[in-house]
């Protein structure tokens, strides 16, 4: 382990190495001039298929399926590894500049919705689905969605940082975000060992909020040989909820939107129309977006 001395002042090195030094730093706000483009539908998506995105895409086509017509939306790619969150549309949408956000033209002045949670809150009230309505399933159901914008930090931010994109393998920081992923885990099969959902017996939005990130995790999807390293097969109330969700082709669809990487047959880079997942091609939508 290297010796270090915090100074007394940090400073930012703007070269200090990982694989996103490039779109990290210390201060918020715009860096060029880009307008956000608009479809013809009242809800526009920005996003990238990363766990944060897939959750509203998921919850989308949940309410598609479910027969809400109003929920037919655009979904524009986000390139955040070429700095389009920064861009000047996007951050009058997101100050936060971070994937996903939402306009609703729905109304008389579009809303701008963003953090994936609160997104995923505010279609449920918008359509009234997918969050029960009596107070003691709607208290549930929003524990574990809170529990999920708490806890995911930890799993990404910290384990999946230091794990798999850090410039240097450092040990401690390895173990001490490792012991948290797997107590996460643990916290999660134990209450999928009560109920077949996160919230009980309905599916719900905490169960897409925690999808993405956490039966990502178990499937094997995020962080390289991550699973193996911790030994998530041990899990099997958690597996086999994940499993249960992949078999719905809501989630399968929205999997696949904004999606840049895996088999090109997944990925759906926009998404316009619900058609757009029968006729999509290799060159339908430009991959160097």
């Amino acid at each position: 382990m290297t010796d270090y001395t915090p100074p007394r002042i940090w400073t930012w090195n703007g070269a200090n190495g990982g694989q996103f030094a490039n779109i990290n730093r210390p201060i918020s706000g715009p860096t060029h001039d880009k307008a956000l483009p608009i479809g013809r539908h009242p809800l526009q998506l920005y996003s990238l298929g990363t766990p944060n995105g897939v959750k509203v895409t998921i919850m989308l086509e949940e309410l598609l399926a479910a027969g809400h017509a109003g929920a037919e939306y655009d979904a524009w790619l986000i390139n955040i590894g070429a700095g389009d969150q920064f861009g000047s549309g996007f951050v009058a949408v997101n100050p936060n500049s971070k994937i996903p956000a939402m306009v609703d033209r729905s109304g008389p002045q579009p809303l701008r919705i963003f953090e994936s949670g609160s997104i995923l809150l505010y279609l449920a009230e918008k359509f009234g689905a997918f969050l029960p309505k009596d107070i003691a399933g709607r208290t549930e159901c929003l524990n574990w969605l809170f529990w999920q914008v708490g806890s995911a930090p930890y799993l990404g931010g910290g384990f999946g940082h230091f794990y798999a994109y850090a410039p240097q393998k450092i040990e401690y920081a390895i173990d001490r975000f490792a012991m948290e992923a797997k107590r996460q885990l643990d916290v999660l099969d134990r209450r999928l060992a009560e109920s077949p959902y996160i919230a009980g017996d309905t599916y719900s939005i905490a169960d897409m909020a925690i999808f993405p990130w956490y039966g990502g995790l178990v499937k094997g999807w995020l962080y390289g040989a991550s699973a193996e390293f911790l030994s998530v097969q041990d899990y099997k109330h958690l597996q086999a909820w994940a499993d249960r969700l992949l078999e719905r082709p809501a989630v399968q669809r929205g999997r696949m939107v904004n999606r840049t990487s895996g088999e090109p047959s997944e990925q759906l880079r926009e998404r316009h129309e619900a058609s757009d997942f029968q006729t999509k091609t290799q060159d339908k939508f430009d991959p160097a977006k």
